[in-house]
């Protein structure tokens, strides 16, 4: 057996292999879910009250994407329940919900040296991992891939066991009975889950739980289509009526409001501020004092955020960076820089004894900006911390705060809240230091709202990314791609991400500790998912004085809109049309080409002639059977008001369907978000401070500019992936092929207008 380097020290320290064993063996986790008056407990995932109400623990963070209703809605199509008795609660951070997908794709963030022995190894210690750290964490679209089948589980035995507790009352054979709609049944017999949920949590679960033939799926609708879903969203009614809970909703008995003010760059420390200038506040309730931040607390929000601003706050700086800095940079390790191969696949570096085209391509950083800025509620007593907030990982928000007050992190406990939106923001855990230690200090219930402008200033942006695209052509003159070389100066963001994450480092601690090293997660989506005789992929870490982190689509994105932005130069070139050229090479890819010519034909493609304003793009993101595909096709124009998008025609794989009214949502949203990367404000830092400190100088979409979608699924038997990244992925590269179709203008840096047109 291969062992890890964390297992060696284990092995070492008890003078042999025992501890080796111990840290790979597997665990259980008791149920953490506490049953009110009138439920009971099937398990870790699922109660069932005598009223028939079955309400579902879900371990995920609610952040628009629809998990708190895909979840439950599995539970409701194994156990078959009535979606009309279906509630729904937020796990507590527990083991029993460790994200065992999402720990195997990081683990090189978390233990990096123990990373890639072995692909079995590699999951063992990844199942070990989320289990003994909790690892609950919401991200990369693993949610499906991570609990369907747990859920599937832990559903097929509760309906077992309520079959049992009818059989044993009816005196019949449990595996002939029948459960639908909330009902147990046998012949003529009948019996609610509510009824029965008494005797039947005595049972022992059935292992293994005899799961339904079907897994929950739905059929694909055509793109017009208006059909109701079978399975409405269980959050909507209370988001349209405004009784839907956020962080920002909650009060305490005594709680006062705090806001912050942030020094502008990371490493700025508080050198002084106007104490004196609240005097005529009223409703001031503390003012907390940190080496890196101001804080207010008041009876109201307003009133502290106005203390902040008289007071005036002042704070050293060293080295700001400058957007130029960050461009010259870029600029020169990109030609100049140590790259690290860190893909090569088919012939790699053999396949290319020239360059016959090369381009390179620009991607500036851009915020995550979800509408929600950080908030967290908190109530600190007899050394306990009770903490309110939205945290895509929960126990890692848990650990950041108890350290920063000096308690155990059992004595945190962390109420999980929905975010309004993220797009990963919520990955990050710095108001939950700052709420620990405000209420701390102040000593009695507190709640932290951050301003839009502290918002903007503390936003890890997605990386910038330089990359230079280089082909060998065939001989043929036809533009075939004999071999391609991508060459990518960007951060080592992940691994950046994952010190500030795993390893609780500030962020230039995080930075320094990752400066130089190689990063695949940075440079995802590099290996295209066209069959190509040979690719290379090198990056080019970049320390470039400016934190980052992730974003919608992450590294994906600047990948996907360099290759098919180079795609569609080679086949202007020639004079390819885009889509046959791309056929061409998809291989064996029979589920991409399927979603190429779905799209073609939802747009009308007319094959993107000059002056028609069309443009396509395709991308795949993920690995194996469990990779989604989408194929976009853009109808762009340029008018006085500048570039409109007119339409935008999707095609989209995503194996099996299991909530097709989210899964479109998912991909329209994500569409609208890849506009604004495309056509929003650049990111412009000015002696380390965002020139635009409020949304509207974001340049972001609204409902005005939104165009005409029309989206289609491909109906397949391949396992569900995640919908949420494909839309923000590929339409950059549409847009762009689009504008030059209209234009004749190539455009290679994101956004596309940064220089005007």
């Amino acid at each position: 057996m291969q062992v890890s380097r964390r297992g060696v020290l284990a092995g070492a320290a008890a003078g042999g292999g025992l501890l080796i064993g111990w840290w790979l063996m597997p665990r259980s986790y008791a149920s953490p879910l506490v049953a009110a008056k009138g439920e009971h407990l099937f398990g870790a995932w699922l109660k069932i009250a005598t009223d028939g109400v079955v309400t579902i623990a879900v371990p995920q963070l609610e952040m628009g994407q629809g998990i708190t209703t895909l979840l439950p809605q599995i539970v409701a199509h194994e156990l078959g329940a009535d979606w009309r008795q279906i509630a729904v609660e937020p796990a507590p951070v527990s083991g029993a919900y460790g994200n065992v997908p999402l720990a195997q794709k990081w683990i090189a963030l978390w233990d990096p040296l123990a990373a890639g022995l072995s692909e079995s190894t590699d999951a063992l210690m990844a199942k070990r991992f989320a289990g003994a750290q909790r690892f609950n964490a919401t991200a990369d679209g693993t949610s499906l891939a991570a609990y369907e089948m747990p859920c599937r589980e832990a559903a097929a035995a509760a309906r077992a066991m309520l079959a049992q507790e009818a059989a044993a009352r009816w005196g019949v054979a449990w595996e002939e009975c029948e459960v639908e709609g909330g009902l147990v049944m046998h012949g003529e017999q009948r019996a609610t889950f509510g009824e029965l949920a008494d005797g039947a949590a005595g049972y022992a679960p059935p292992d293994p739980p005899p799961l339904r033939p079907e897994p929950p799926r739905e059929a694909p609708l055509p793109a017009d289509s208006n059909a109701p879903s079978a399975y409405p969203r269980l959050d909507l009614p209370s988001k349209v009526d405004g009784s839907y809970r956020f962080a920002g909703d909650v009060r305490l008995p005594g709680m006062v409001f705090a806001s912050i003010r942030h020094g502008p760059i990371d490493g700025s420390e508080l050198t002084g501020f106007d104490r004196e200038a609240v005097s005529g506040i009223e409703g001031i309730a503390g003012i907390i004092k940190s080496k890196r931040w101001l804080a207010v607390a008041a009876e109201t929000w307003w009133s502290a955020d106005a203390a902040l601003e008289a007071m005036k706050p002042r704070f050293s700086t060293s080295a700001p960076i400058s957007s130029n800095e960050i461009v010259a940079r870029l600029d020169t390790f990109l030609t100049g820089g140590k790259g690290f191969t860190i893909a090569e696949t088919g012939f790699g570096r053999d396949a290319m004894s020239r360059v016959d085209m090369a381009r390179r391509y620009e991607i500036e950083p851009h915020h995550a900006a979800p509408v929600e800025t950080a908030c967290a509620a908190a109530r600190y007593a007899d050394g306990r911390l009770d903490l309110w907030m939205a945290a895509q990982a929960p126990e890692q928000a848990r650990i950041a705060a108890a350290r920063a007050i000096g308690i155990a992190t059992e004595d945190v406990a962390l109420y999980p809240m929905p975010a309004g939106g993220s797009f990963d923001a919520r990955l990050e855990h710095d108001h939950a230091i700052e709420i620990a230690l405000i209420a701390k200090q102040l000593g009695r219930p507190v709640q932290l709202t951050w301003p839009r402008r502290d918002a903007l200033i503390r936003s890890r942006p997605r990386a910038p990314a330089w990359l230079l695209v280089g082909a060998q052509l065939s001989k043929a003159d036809d533009g075939a791609i004999d071999g391609l070389r991508l060459r990518i100066a960007t951060p080592p963001a992940a691994r950046e991400f994952g010190k500030r994450l795993f390893g609780n480092l500030t962020t230039m601690a995080a930075i320094r500790e990752t400066t130089g090293e190689p990063d695949p997660l940075a440079c995802e989506g590099a290996v295209p998912p066209y069959e190509l005789p040979g690719v290379v992929v090198e990056h080019v870490p970049v320390e470039i004085g400016l934190p980052v982190g992730r974003v919608r689509g992450n590294a994906y994105g600047p990948t996907t809109f360099a290759i098919e932005s180079f795609i569609d130069e080679i086949a202007a070139k020639h004079g390819r049309e885009p889509l046959s050229f791309r056929m061409a090479m998809l291989g064996n890819d029979v589920r991409l080409a399927a979603c190429l010519q779905r799209a073609a034909q939802l747009a009308g493609w007319d094959g993107g002639a000059d002056q028609s304003g069309q443009g396509l793009a395709c991308a795949r993101i993920g690995d194996g059977p469990e990779a989604a595909r989408i194929a976009c096709v853009v109808t762009a124009r340029q008018g006085e008001g500048g570039v409109r998008v007119t339409q935008l025609a999707a095609a989209v794989d995503i194996g099996r369907i299991i909530n097709h009214d989210i899964a479109r949502q998912q991909i329209e949203g994500g569409l609208v978000f890849g506009m604004g990367i495309a056509l929003g404000n650049p990111f412009k830092l000015r002696a380390g401070i965002p020139e635009s400190l409020d949304y509207a100088g974001l340049g972001l979409p609204r409902l005005a500019d939104c165009p005409q979608m029309r989206i289609e699924f491909l109906a397949s038997e391949a396992p569900p992936a995640d919908p949420g990244e494909l839309g923000a992925v590929v339409a950059p590269p549409a847009i762009a092929n689009a504008l030059f179709s209209a234009t004749g203008l190539r455009l290679r840096r994101l956004p596309l207008l940064s220089d005007g047109i």
